[in-house]
């Protein structure tokens, strides 16, 4: 490292030799005989001066080079040091961006294989209905179908465009949420009122099945209308759908100073022990849930939606023997 090379040692360098060669000159007016130990003093200074320099630019210099290697890969270098000083404090601050640097790039490599394993999901969901579709529509260009068995396959396609539709659609208000976009209104609402929207597009579906659907509630809350009528309804769709026909849905909302909380239970068969810490995971169907024809995405969008407005969603069973979903929207952050 050739240190003569900056501008700043150079400027010093005259600065000392301007210095120098007045005291020189003093020392001459004075007293003649000082000239020696002034010089020495002089040159002493200067030395110390110049090994300082140096020894800081040696300091940069490996800092330097340890920076390179980081940047080129490099994991196992550290360096942090104790020392104080100017150095120290800037090797510090390095060593804590390099450290933040390090933890984005290991995110970024969780983000990165997330979203390939995401990808890889929606794939699958997706073809898995459009492999369906195909089947159908070479069964509707066979010239020898009969109309009954046309209009049944016409019906079928519907259902699957619109399971298509529904997951796109849920993805979407997914990803919204994964960015952060949504901007969540805290609107007064009575609870029956919020439960009976939440319920509307599922009356039909249940009708169908014979199911019995309870809702009992009093008080109000505060919340994001829209948005929480799409997070309850998708927990009474996934109770109607593990409900057998004939049974039963119930909600109870209850409000008190801390908390407003709705209950839903069914009578199913209950969540099994090993699908119940899985049960709110993006495309986790448990094993009870293959012949359902869900996605495995509506109980996750959920619980994004409760929680993104200070509130809690827990899944178990009851004691006797079907699932109960609680969700509490919190008056604050406790």
């Amino acid at each position: 490292m050739n240190v003569l090379r900056n501008k700043e040692v150079l400027d010093s360098l005259k600065v000392f030799a301007f210095i120098s060669i007045i005291s020189l000159i003093v020392a001459w007016i004075y007293d003649k005989r000082i000239i020696i130990p002034v010089f020495c003093v002089c040159l002493a200074f200067c030395i110390i001066h110049f090994i300082t320099v140096w020894y800081r630019y040696k300091k940069i210099s490996e800092l330097s080079k340890k920076i390179n290697s980081i940047l080129h890969g490099d994991e196992g270098i550290s360096i942090e040091n104790c020392y104080e000083g100017e150095l120290a404090l800037l090797s510090s601050e390095i060593y804590k961006m390099t450290v933040m640097l390090r933890e984005q790039k290991s995110k970024l490599m969780d983000d990165k294989m997330y979203l390939a394993d995401l990808l890889a999901d929606i794939s699958h969901q997706i073809r898995t209905p459009l492999t369906s579709i195909n089947i159908l529509i070479s069964m509707l260009s066979e010239p020898d179908i009969t109309y009954e068995k046309r209009e049944q396959t016409v019906h079928k396609l519907y259902g699957l465009l619109s399971r298509i539709d529904w997951l796109i659609t849920a993805l979407l208000k997914l990803s919204k949420l994964d960015a952060g976009t949504v901007k969540f209104k805290k609107e007064p609402i009575a609870m029956q009122e919020l439960l009976d929207k939440a319920c509307m597009p599922v009356r039909v579906p249940i009708d169908i099945r014979g199911q019995q659907l309870n809702i009992e509630s009093d008080g109000e809350l505060c919340c994001d209308i829209a948005w929480s009528c799409e997070a309850i309804g998708n927990i009474v769709k996934n109770c109607m759908e593990h409900t057998p026909d004939g049974g039963k849905i119930t909600i109870v909302g209850t409000h008190n100073p801390l908390y407003s909380e709705i209950r839903i239970c069914d009578s199913g068969s209950g969540i099994s022990k090993d699908d119940l810490p899985h049960i709110f995971e993006r495309f986790y169907k448990g094993k009870d849930s293959e012949d359902k024809g869900g996605f495995g995405i509506g109980l996750a969008l959920a619980r994004m939606i409760i929680t993104e407005q200070n509130g809690t969603l827990k899944a178990e069973n009851s004691s006797e023997g079907g699932a109960v979903f609680t969700v509490r929207f919190y008056e604050s952050t406790v």
